[in-house]
C-alpha cells in the first residue's frame, strides 16, 4: 500500500521531541483489497491507525520516564571561594566586580541566610558528607586530639558526595582545594584523598593555603607534581586560581554528555598570601583610597538598596581602628587593592565554565551553586613591623629545579629563588610576598555582621549562595531572594535529591552517619523546606544554636550565651538572654545534648588551660607507649633531648611527638638517622652523614636553645644542623615510641613503625 498524505511508511520508527532514541513503530496488518468492500477497507484502516496511535502512547509511557532520568537530572557545579566575607560580591554589596556571579544571581535565586561552619575545613568535611563537621571527624583542623569529632581526617564512618552519586551514574570532578587529611607529604596515606573517596578526576592542593604562583602539595589525581615540570598545563604564568578554572573547563570539555556530571571547583582565593596579576591589580588601583569605613558604609547602603537586608538590622559597630589613625594608608590600601583582584579574577575564571557549558549545550540543565567556606579572615599574616626574610641571605638567589615539589604553606623562596618577604615595609601582590589584608578589611568583608572566621557569630558563618539552573528554578523567583535559612549540610541533601541517587546506611560493614541536613530543591519551585531540626555550630568552643528566627550564640567555650531575634536584629546587637531565659535555657540544653550526639564535646578547647602538657623534666618510655597530650613532655620553646636504645637495628620511627603542624620525630631511614621538626606546618630535618652500624645501640638526638641539632651514635657524632626555631607551640597530638598515627610530623608513609626493637626511651627536657 502506497503511503497516504501525512502517514509514514511502515517500518520507519519515529522520534519525540526531546528524546535521542528512536522508538520502533509496527505497521498495521496489510490491508487487502480483494477481500474487503471499500467501506470494509475504511473501516479497518482506521481501526489499525488508532491501534498504532495506541502502539504510540504506550512506547511513550514505557519510554519516557527513563529517558526524562537519564536527560533530566541536572549537572551540578558546586564553586566555592575561601576566606571570603558575605559582602565581597557585587549581588551582595561589594565595589569588587563579579559580572559572571551577578548574572547568574540576576537570572537565578539568592540565598540571604546561607551558613557555613566558621573554618576552612570543618566547612569542606561538613559540605562533602552532609553532616556536621565533628561527626566526620574534623571539628578542628588536621590535627589529632584523641577525640573522636576532632581526629582531623575524613571519616570512614561518612560518604562524601563523589561516593554516594557516583553508583547514582554520574561522573564526578574536583579542581581546587581538599584540606580533609592531613597525610599531605610523598608517599604518605593517600586513602583520603579524592581518588579514594569518590572522585573520578582530581587537579588541586591536598593542603589549604599556599603560595598562588607555585602552591604546595599541588597533585593530579594521585601524583604530587610540581607546576612548573607539569608536561599537561603549561600557561605563559601560573597562577593557581586561573590553573583551578581551566581544570574545572576541562573537565566539562572531556565530560562523556551521556551521564550527568558532579563538579566541586574550591578555590583558595582570596585566602592569605594576597597574590594577585599585576593586571587584576591595577584595575583597582585608587579605589579603596577613601579607607574602610566608607566602604562598609557604601556596602551597607548597597545592601539595602538592592533589597538584601532589612533596614531593621542596623550595621554593626566599626571593629577596628578609624581610617585616619591607620599609620600606613597607603599599605593598607594595596591589600584590598590586591584582594579585590583575586577575587575579580575568579569570576573571570567562572565565565570560561559558563561558556564551557553553553558551547556543550549544558548550560540550562547545571545547577551552579556558588558559596564561601567561612567569613573574611581577620588573621592578618605578616603584619609585622619592618621586613620579615623567610629564609637567610636574601641577596642571594637560591632557584629551585622545576621538577622540585613545593611543599611549604609559606614557602622560604620563590621558584626563581628570591627570598620570601613580610612586613609592614613589603608591597603585597607579588610571589615575593605574603601578607593577609587584616581586621579592618575583614570588617568591611562582612558587612554588616559581627566578628569574623573562627567565630560563630553572622559574620563568621554567614555565606552568599547563589543558585542558578535554567530548567529547575521556577522564571518567576529569578532574580529574586529566598530568605529561608539554609546551611552547608544541605547541600549533600540536595544532590541526593536531584540525582535521585540512594544514601546508604551503611558501608563495608560500618554504619554511615545519616544526612543531617534537608534538600533545597523545594525552594526553587517558591515552596518551603521542613527542617526537623534545629541549625547547630561549634569551632574552637564558639557554639551556636538556631531556631527559626531566634539564634543563641557564645564566644570561647566559657563564654555566655547571648540570644538574639534575627528576623529583628541579624547584626546581634541587641542580646534578649536576660528578657527571655526560658528560651535561653531550653536552646542551650538542646546544643548541649546535640554537641555530645554530634561528637562536637567532649572539646580539647580551654580542658584546662594550665594544663599544656606534663611538667616533668626527665622521661623513661618503652615500646609502644602511647601519650596524650596532657601527659607527654612539655616541648613548646623548650631545647630538649631524646635518647633511644636499640635492641635491634631496623627503620622506621622511633619516638614521635605532635602532628603535621607542630611536633617532632626522630627516626632511622636507609641505616640514617633524622630528626625532623613541624614548625606551625613547616618540615625541617637534619640528617646524619654517617649510617649507623649494628653495633650502635644507642642513638642521641640534641635540640639546643639556639635550634642547633645534634645527633650522636654512643659518643661518636654522626652529624648536625641548624633548625629555625625550637618547637613554637605544644603540640595537640600526643607522643608515641616506635609509630607515628594519626597526623604524622615528617614525609613518610603513615605510621612508619619501626621494624626493630627498641628497648627504651628516655627524654630531658632541658
Amino acid at each position: 500500500m502506497e503511503a497516504r498524505a501525512g502517514i509514514e511508511p511502515a517500518n520507519r520508527g519515529f522520534a519525540v521531541p526531546g528524546l535521542t532514541t528512536w522508538l520502533p513503530r509496527r505497521a498495521p496488518k496489510p490491508l487487502l483489497s480483494i477481500d474487503f468492500t471499500p467501506l470494509e477497507q475504511a473501516k479497518t484502516y482506521f481501526e489499525s491507525f488508532y491501534i498504532m496511535k495506541l502502539q504510540i502512547l504506550f512506547y511513550l509511557f514505557l519510554f519516557i520516564p527513563i529517558s526524562i532520568f537519564g536527560q533530566s537530572r541536572p549537572n551540578v557545579i558546586i564553586v566555592m571561594a575561601d576566606d571570603m566575607g558575605w559582602s565581597d560580591i557585587g549581588c551582595y554589596g561589594s565595589e569588587i566586580e563579579t559580572p559572571n556571579l551577578d548574572r547568574l544571581a540576576s537570572n537565578g535565586l539568592r540565598f540571604t541566610q546561607f551558613y557555613n561552619t566558621g573554618r576552612c575545613c570543618p566547612t569542606r568535611a561538613s559540605l562533602l558528607t552532609g553532616t556536621y563537621p565533628h561527626q566526620a571527624g574534623i571539628g578542628h583542623m588536621m590535627n589529632d586530639t584523641g577525640l573522636p569529632g576532632y581526629k582531623g581526617d575524613l571519616g570512614s564512618n561518612v560518604q562524601t558526595i563523589a561516593e554516594v552519586l557516583s553508583p547514582a551514574k554520574y561522573s564526578t570532578y574536583i579542581s581546587g582545594k581538599w584540606h580533609v587529611t592531613p597525610k599531605i607529604q610523598p608517599g604518605s596515606s593517600q586513602h583520603n584523598w579524592p581518588r579514594q573517596r569518590g572522585f573520578d578526576r582530581f587537579y588541586g592542593t591536598i593542603h589549604g593555603a599556599g603560595s598562588f604562583f607555585d602552591p604546595n602539595s599541588l597533585t593530579r589525581d594521585n601524583t604530587l607534581i610540581s607546576p612548573h615540570a607539569d608536561k599537561e598545563y603549561k600557561p605563559e604564568v601560573f597562577y593557581y586560581t586561573d590553573a583551578i578554572n581551566d581544570h574545572a573547563t576541562r573537565f566539562i570539555n572531556e565530560h562523556n554528555s551521556k551521564n550527568p556530571f558532579f563538579l566541586y571547583v574550591a578555590h583558595t582565593a582570596p585566602h592569605w598570601p594576597m597574590h594577585a596579576l599585576p593586571e587584576d591589580i591595577k584595575k583597582y588601583k585608587g579605589r579603596y583610597d577613601a579607607g574602610w569605613e566608607k566602604i562598609r558604609k557604601k556596602r551597607y547602603q548597597k545592601q539595602l538598596d538592592l533589597g538584601l537586608i532589612d533596614p531593621k538590622w542596623k550595621l554593626s559597630p566599626r571593629d577596628a581602628e578609624a581610617w585616619n589613625d591607620a599609620k600606613n594608608k597607603e599599605w593598607e590600601i594595596r591589600h584590598m587593592e590586591v584582594y579585590a583582584a583575586m577575587v575579580d579574577r575568579l569570576d573571570q575564571g567562572l565565565g570560561r565554565i559558563i561558556n564551557a557549558l553553553k558551547d556543550r549545550k549544558m548550560f540550562d540543565n547545571t545547577l551552579i551553586i556558588f558559596i564561601a567556606d567561612n567569613g573574611g579572615c581577620a588573621e592578618g599574616m605578616g603584619r609585622k613591623e619592618g621586613i620579615q626574610y623567610k629564609d637567610s641571605n636574601p641577596e642571594t638567589l637560591k632557584p629551585m629545579k622545576a621538577t622540585d615539589l613545593q611543599m611549604d604553606m609559606i614557602p622560604r623562596r620563590t621558584r626563581e629563588g628570591v627570598v620570601m618577604k613580610q612586613g609592614t615595609e613589603v608591597m603585597t601582590g607579588g610571589a615575593d610576598t605574603y601578607h593577609g589584608y587584616g581586621k579592618a578589611w575583614a570588617n568591611v568583608s562582612n558587612t554588616p555582621f559581627r566578628e569574623y572566621k573562627h567565630w560563630v557569630h553572622e559574620g563568621g558563618i554567614s555565606a552568599p549562595l547563589v543558585t542558578h539552573w535554567p530548567k529547575g528554578i521556577a522564571p518567576k523567583l529569578r532574580g529574586k531572594f529566598e530568605h529561608q535559612p539554609a546551611h552547608l549540610i544541605d547541600l549533600m541533601a540536595t544532590c541526593v535529591d536531584l540525582a535521585k541517587a540512594d544514601f546508604p546506611e551503611e558501608k563495608n560493614g560500618e554504619k554511615i552517619v545519616p544526612m543531617q541536613g534537608v534538600s533545597l530543591k523545594p525552594a526553587f519551585s517558591g515552596k518551603t523546606f521542613k527542617r526537623p531540626n534545629p541549625i547547630f555550630w561549634e569551632h574552637e568552643g564558639n557554639r551556636a544554636i538556631r531556631i527559626g528566627k531566634w539564634k543563641l550564640v557564645a564566644k570561647g567555650a566559657n563564654g555566655n550565651w547571648e540570644l538574639y531575634d534575627l528576623a529583628a536584629d541579624r547584626s546581634e546587637l541587641n542580646d534578649l538572654s536576660e528578657k527571655h531565659p526560658d528560651r535561653t535555657t531550653e536552646m542551650a540544653s538542646k546544643w548541649e545534648a546535640w554537641a555530645i550526639e554530634a561528637n562536637a564535646k567532649p572539646w580539647p578547647w580551654n580542658r584546662n588551660k594550665k594544663n599544656q602538657g606534663s611538667k616533668k623534666k626527665a622521661f623513661t618510655l618503652n615500646t609502644g607507649t602511647s601519650l596524650t597530650k596532657e601527659l607527654s613532655p612539655m616541648i613548646s620553646k623548650k631545647p630538649f633531648e631524646v635518647e633511644v636504645h636499640i635492641e635491634q637495628q631496623g627503620e622506621g620511627v622511633l619516638v614521635a611527638q605532635g602532628g603535621d603542624t607542630h611536633g617532632w620525630v626522630f627516626l632511622i631511614k636507609d641505616n640514617i638517622a633524622h630528626f625532623t621538626l613541624s614548625l606551625g606546618g613547616k618540615i625541617e630535618t637534619i640528617q646524619a652523614n654517617e649510617k649507623l652500624t649494628k653495633k650502635d645501640n644507642k642513638i642521641l638526638a640534641k635540640l639546643n636553645p639556639d635550634g642547633k641539632v645534634e645527633l650522636f651514635a654512643g659518643k661518636r657524632k654522626l652529624g648536625s644542623g641548624q633548625v629555625s626555631s625550637l618547637v613554637k607551640e605544644m603540640p595537640i597530638d600526643g607522643l608515641q615510641v616506635g609509630r607515628d598515627e594519626g597526623g604524622t610530623v615528617g614525609g613518610y608513609k603513615d605510621a612508619f613503625a619501626f621494624d626493630g626493637k627498641i628497648k627504651k626511651v628516655r627524654i630531658k627536657i632541658n
